[in-house]
């Protein structure tokens, strides 16, 4: 059926669907017997026709819990109010929502949106408003690939998302996560057809990233699928690495420059990463805090959203005073 044919009640019904009762364009499909895209495209035709507004609206900079961690870091907080009985997948859930739809409010035409794969950023796609761009590019931040890897279905279908979304192009990063001679990622980084996909790296508009940690309920993909070897995680605990954005792993006084596996790692360095304008970090679960604070140090958060209970965690532990931990250190722990 093309697009101007539908009228605006069944325009509403979707909208209502998808908006108000949060079903999922999948489920919107299943229920109406058309296909996702149509549902996608009857979604954007409501936004086009004025049936849907979108407004985000977060706690201002100065209010609760948020602005205590805006005066803090020097970053814009957004807390979303989760139930504590919330579970850490629901929690994520939420939090996604509402990165989602700040996501859809920020994209503009010809914009470069970099996204980390991940557990979060996957859910973050999930919630995601249909909005028209002229010459938006969506590319992929850092390596997925090793061994035994099936992440390309996975990454087409994540970066997919948000290039149905906003109507833009993707630009994949066919290179592994991590590699296993530094050396070799400085020979491939040489070759044009990388040095392509780095440069439009830095060039970002928009990035977009969850936390990396080891711990908690919902673990990062990183950390359960096999990127890592024992000895990797080894290593890092033993040098007091709290965590990771984008595969670049840091301390939680946000130094980074010494771990050795940054070296054979395929994301940014977050001195690159704190350099593109807007930057959503997305963060639900206190198993995220320690990393949390190391990005936070690190200057690579721009922009935070995080649930209630996470972020008072989060104003805790950084009221603490940290030892800045010179370079070379290794700090012993237990596994």
């Amino acid at each position: 059926m093309p697009d101007g044919a539908w009228d605006d009640v069944e325009l509403q019904r979707v909208a209502t669907l998808y908006y108000v009762n949060e079903e999922t364009m999948d489920a919107i499909a299943l229920r109406t017997g058309v296909s996702r895209s149509t549902v996608s495209r009857q979604l954007k035709a409501a936004r086009q026709r004025g049936i849907v507004r979108i407004q985000v609206a977060s706690d201002g900079p100065d209010s609760g819990i948020g602005g205590q961690l805006s005066d803090r870091f020097g970053v814009s907080v957004h807390v979303v109010p989760v139930r504590e009985s919330a579970s850490e997948s629901q929690r994520l859930g939420q939090v996604a929502r509402v990165a989602g739809r700040m996501l859809s409010e920020w994209i503009g035409n010809d914009q470069i949106l970099g996204l980390a794969w991940g557990t979060t950023v996957s859910t973050v796609m999930d919630h995601l408003l249909p909005k028209p761009t002229r010459g938006a590019t969506v590319v992929q931040l850092n390596g997925a690939l090793h061994a035994t890897s099936s992440e390309v279905l996975y990454l087409t279908d994540l970066l997919g998302r948000a290039c149905n979304a906003f109507e833009a192009r993707p630009v994949f990063f066919p290179v592994p996560a991590f590699f296993d001679d530094p050396a070799t990622k400085a020979a491939l980084w040489r070759e044009r057809s990388i040095a392509r996909v780095v440069e439009l790296q830095r060039s970002c508009d928009i990035a977009v990233f969850g936390v990396g940690s080891w711990t908690g309920i919902v673990t990062s993909l990183v950390y359960t699928g096999g990127y890592l070897s024992d000895a990797d995680m080894a290593g890092l605990q033993s040098a007091g690495a709290v965590g990771d954005v984008c595969t670049t792993f840091y301390r939680i006084d946000g130094s980074s420059t010494d771990l050795a596996i940054n070296a054979r790692g395929s994301g940014p360095p977050l001195a690159q990463l704190a350099a593109v304008p807007r930057r959503l970090c997305v963060v639900a679960g206190a198993g995220r805090v320690p990393g949390t604070l190391g990005a936070l140090r690190a200057g690579v958060v721009g922009d935070l959203v995080i649930d209630e209970q996470t972020a008072t965690v989060l104003l805790d532990a950084g009221s603490r005073r940290v030892r800045r931990l010179p370079p070379g250190h290794r700090q012993h722990r237990g596994r």
